[in-house]
C-alpha cells in the first residue's frame, strides 16, 4: 500500500518524530496562495517557517515558502517523506544550490549532514521502521530533478508569481558550512 497522508498521520509516534525535522501535518485552514489550474489545493502539512506542503492531483508534492518561492520537491508523498527523513535540511540544500547546480547541492548536503546534532539518526530509524519506508537512493538528485522539472505556477494573493526554490547562495558564502565541507 502506498504511503499517504492518512496512513502517516494515523501514527502519532511518526508524526512526533517528523516534528524533529520541522514538518507538521496540521495544515492551515485557509490557503494564502493559489496554484494555476488547481481550484482547491490540498495542503497536507507545513514547516516552522510558515511554508506549506501541498499534495497535487498528479500526486507530486509542492512546497510553497512563506518568502515567495515554490516548486515541486517530490514525485509522490512517499518520496517526500523519504526526502525529509534522509535530508531534513533539504530546504537549505536548495538555498545553497548556487542557482540549481547539482554538484553544489551535493556538496551542501554533505556539509549540512556534518553539522547535524541530536536525535536525527534515531528519528530516521524510528520513522523508517514504523512506516516500513525504504531509504531513498539519491535524495539530493531526486530533489534536483523535481525542482528543475517543476511546472507548477504558484501565486500570492495579489497574483504575483512565486520564484523557483533554487537559490543563488553556495556553501562558500557560509563560514560554518565552508568549514564543515573542508
Amino acid at each position: 500500500m502506498p504511503l499517504t497522508p492518512e496512513v502517516l498521520t494515523a501514527s502519532s509516534e511518526v508524526v512526533a518524530w517528523l516534528g524533529i525535522f520541522d514538518v507538521s501535518f496540521a495544515p492551515d485552514e485557509e490557503p494564502w496562495f493559489a496554484i494555476d489550474g488547481i481550484e482547491k489545493p490540498r495542503q497536507v502539512g507545513s514547516d516552522g517557517s510558515g511554508g506549506a506542503f501541498v499534495l497535487l492531483p498528479s500526486q507530486d508534492v509542492l512546497y510553497v515558502s512563506s518568502e515567495g518561492r515554490a516548486g515541486i520537491i517530490a514525485g509522490t508523498f512517499e518520496a517526500f517523506v523519504q526526502l525529509v527523513v534522509a535530508r531534513p535540511y533539504w530546504l537549505d540544500v536548495l538555498k545553497f544550490s548556487a542557482g540549481g547546480d547539482l554538484a553544489e547541492m551535493r556538496r551542501a548536503a554533505d556539509a549540512l549532514e556534518a553539522t547535524l546534532e541530536g536525535d536525527v539518526n534515531q528519528a530516521r530509524e524510528a520513522i523508517r521502521d514504523a512506516l516500513d519506508l525504504p531509504e531513498a537512493d539519491d535524495p539530493v538528485g531526486a530533489l534536483y530533478d523535481a525542482v528543475a522539472a517543476s511546472g507548477a505556477i504558484v501565486r500570492a494573493t495579489d497574483g504575483s508569481p512565486f520564484t523557483t526554490l533554487f537559490n543563488r547562495f553556495s556553501i562558500d558564502s557560509n563560514p560554518m558550512l565552508r568549514t564543515a565541507a573542508a
